[in-house]
């Protein structure tokens, strides 16, 4: 099976960090934020990964030269960015003739069990799953509405009035048919530009493990201590439950009624 990692961001809101290494390069306990995701999706039997660069590409370029796999890495360079999902149609081919492919956010740090969302994919009909997680920030992140079957029938970054506590991981498993609702031109988002075209389609998986986007200086220094000795700050291990109302790696409507 193939990913992609989506790896191109320009880290402004790390900075100065970001000022010398790429986000997707940053230290979490001393191991580039890579090669994290690049174990995790080893440790998934995930065969080949495309990695997208723009920012710093040549350092991306090296670790990836020194990483011995599997995964075998192929790396691409956008000398402008293409979006999320542009980085996904300019690199169609990479996917092609696989039945479904997964793509990540390779500046979030997380413990997700790729393998019970590609289980749950793969057992319940749609064009994509998308992987979320219940924030207490609702309106600091992108929010999925949903209906009774998991579906998603909404999403809105950053609202003002949330709809659910439902955010967006940044992690989907899409099937080959998600080719006809890529939109054409460049750059464009999953997110804003692909999932309002595919609504009631894709359909909502809940992770309740580690899910942080180390993306601001905070966010980053509490990475350093949640993944320290595999033991957050709650004394909560990765891919323990950390959220009552909620059953680990199950599809949102087989959570419903439990720990009620």
């Amino acid at each position: 099976m193939k990913a992609f990692l989506l790896a191109a961001g320009l880290g402004t809101r790390l900075r100065p960090i970001t000022n010398t290494v790429p986000k997707c390069l940053v230290p979490v306990c001393g191991k580039p934020l890579l090669e994290i995701w690049l174990e995790l999706l080893r440790r998934h039997g995930i065969d080949e990964v495309l990695i997208n660069t723009h920012y710093l590409a040549p350092q991306v370029r090296s670790f990836a030269a020194k990483w011995s796999g599997p995964p075998r890495i192929s790396v691409t360079f956008e000398d402008q960015l293409l979006g999320s999902a542009g980085t996904i149609a300019r690199n169609w081919d990479f996917v092609a003739g696989e039945d479904d492919f997964l793509v990540c956010y390779a500046d979030n740090l997380t413990d997700i069990d790729l393998g019970r969302l590609l289980l749950s994919h793969r057992t319940h009909p749609g064009v994509g799953t998308m992987a979320l997680f219940p924030s207490d920030r609702p309106r600091q992140c992108g929010i999925a509405e949903l209906d009774h079957r998991s579906f998603v029938v909404g999403f809105e970054e950053k609202p003002c009035e949330p709809k659910s506590p439902y955010a967006n991981a940044g992690v989907y498993v899409m099937s080959s048919t998600i080719r006809s609702f890529l939109p054409g031109s460049v750059p464009s988002d999953i997110a804003k530009d692909m999932l309002p075209q595919c609504l009631g389609r894709f359909r909502g998986w809940l992770w309740e493990g580690l899910m942080l986007d180390i993306g601001a200086p905070k966010a980053y220094e509490r990475a350093q201590t949640l993944w320290a000795g595999r033991r957050g700050a709650a004394g909560v291990r990765p891919g323990e439950p950390r959220y009552e109302g909620c059953v680990r790696g199950l599809p949102l409507e087989e959570t419903r009624g439990v720990h009620q």
